[in-house]
């Protein structure tokens, strides 16, 4: 056996069948005990978000973790986010004229000031309104000249964030870090934010059977042999996954 890095989302894929889990958990502390393999969290949650759910559920501590739909990432036992991620963001992000733009949107309601961050401005959005508001948004901040992204996930959340930021583009930093090819390193996932983990990538992915809409309707149109399909939900499609690549 060889190490492999470990890259999860948590709500509905690692976390949402304990049972699972806590299966889920042992052979991943096993395999990084024995061999060396690195678990790293991927996560639209703010850090406070993410500490709350650790009172909740019984996670692993991550060797790396990425919050805020990877536009923050923090090494284990830090409390300050990486710098040099921070200040590779930071070039030519408008984030007042990204939020001012938004609030041009009657339709998009502003997330928690927990959810708020440096380089993430997030809202609520339904599904019905999301087809019209989404293509005017991303017009209007590219007629501000805002280089940024829109991302729809989970039917209900939209984030902004900077173009050269997003679950997929965090992975490869802290890989490249770590120093793992993307032949050993697997991303899991279950809506929208997840696609940047997927989409045109050597690593190996893994989709949980309980996926979103949005997230399986990409996965079809864009098959690629590097990806898989569980059948079984959150931690247990993750376990499946695992074993279809060979990882354990």
């Amino acid at each position: 056996m060889k190490p492999f890095l470990f890259v999860t989302d948590l709500d509905h894929t690692l976390v949402g069948d304990d049972r699972a889990m806590h299966v889920l958990n042992q052979q991943l502390e096993q395999h990084r005990q024995q061999y060396g393999t690195k678990l790293v969290y991927s996560t639209g949650r703010s850090l406070t978000s993410y500490r709350h759910l650790t009172t909740e559920k019984s996670l692993l501590p991550p060797d790396i973790l990425i919050c805020a739909v990877g536009t923050e990432i923090y090494h284990q036992d830090s409390e300050e986010p990486d710098s040099i991620w921070f200040q590779k963001l930071s070039i030519g992000w408008q984030r007042d004229v990204v939020a001012n733009s938004a609030a041009r949107f009657v339709d998009l309601t502003p997330q928690p000031d927990s959810e708020q961050r440096p380089f993430k401005v997030s809202y609520f959005l339904s599904e019905q309104a999301a087809v019209e508001v989404i293509p005017d948004l991303e017009a209007l901040l590219e007629e501000q000249g805002v280089d940024a992204q829109v991302i729809f996930s989970g039917g209900k959340d939209l984030d902004i964030l900077p173009r050269q930021a997003n679950k997929g583009m965090a992975m490869t930093f802290v890989r490249q870090f770590l120093e793992f090819e993307p032949a050993r390193t697997v991303a899991c996932g279950d809506s929208g934010n997840d696609i940047a983990l997927f989409c045109d990538r050597s690593e190996r992915g893994i989709i949980v059977g309980n996926a979103r809409p949005e997230l399986l309707q990409w996965h079809r149109a864009h098959p690629n042999p590097n990806r898989y399909l569980a059948l079984a939900e959150c931690a247990g499609g993750i376990l499946e996954g695992l074993q279809h690549f060979g990882f354990l």
